[in-house]
């Protein structure tokens, strides 16, 4: 009979402390994302709000206006990247091209957050960003209007990417290729089920919640973006999440 009670008891409690732990690591993510919002604020107070030039310097300003810089550079779900055997949604990336050597040595970052690159500060003379997209759209800095709806740094597949509310969402979850246009389909990189049906964000007011994935095309991710733009087609794996 008290085995039988204990198997019951486990058997409801099980459950729960799954759920606990979920929302543990969901809690854990934003903190991580709270605090690379205050790293970012301390570089724009110290350059007249101004955001970093490029969207790969971000993991170099986490490096040096941040001790524990690698406790902070991954979501807890997203730790082991693809290489070491991580499986997205929860797995991180590394890239090569940036100097970052506390994670991945001294040719490469490893993290599993994103910054939207329409963020960014570049240069007067530079017109057009790598994907050929205009940097007349970029926010560049922190003092604008709205800034609890323009993400700053996300859950991502990627260091940083510059979707639209016309991009077309990803076939399947964690579609890190997709077909067509590259800049069509950047929306991809943070359009992942990382957090059951959302993911984190901290925003352009350093305020940090989750986002709906069919939130993602509700946000005001650079000058120009339509927040009316025609509701995309959702593929079968988005249909069961909430609209917005």
């Amino acid at each position: 009979m008290v085995i039988s009670i204990i198997a019951l008891l486990m058997g409801i409690l099980l459950p729960i402390l799954g759920k606990v732990r979920k929302q543990a690591k969901v809690i854990a993510c934003q903190s991580n994302l709270k605090q690379l919002g205050y790293i970012f604020l301390t570089y724009a107070d110290n350059n007249n709000g101004n955001m970093p030039p490029t969207s790969s310097e971000w993991p170099a300003i986490l490096q040096l206006r941040c001790d524990n810089s690698e406790g902070v550079n991954c979501c807890p779900v997203a730790t082991k990247p693809v290489s070491e055997g991580g499986q997205h949604p929860f797995a991180a990336y590394f890239s090569g091209g940036v100097a970052f050597p506390p994670t991945g040595g001294p040719d490469g970052y490893s993290g599993s957050y994103g910054i939207n690159g329409w963020v960014c500060n570049p240069p007067p003379e530079k017109t057009i960003n790598s994907l050929g997209l205009p940097t007349a759209n970029n926010w560049k800095t922190v003092n604008v209007k709205g800034g609890n709806n323009i993400p700053l740094l996300l859950d991502s597949m990627w260091i940083d990417s510059y979707p639209d509310n016309t991009n077309i969402p990803p076939p399947f979850d964690s579609d890190f290729f997709g077909n067509g246009p590259m800049g069509s389909r950047q929306m991809r990189f943070f359009c992942i089920n990382r957090h059951d049906g959302f993911i984190n964000s901290v925003f352009l007011d350093f305020s940090v919640r989750k986002i709906g994935l069919k939130e993602l095309w509700k946000l005001k991710w650079h000058r120009n973006s339509d927040l009316n733009a025609p509701t995309p087609e959702w593929p079968d794996w988005m249909k069961k999440f909430k609209d917005y």
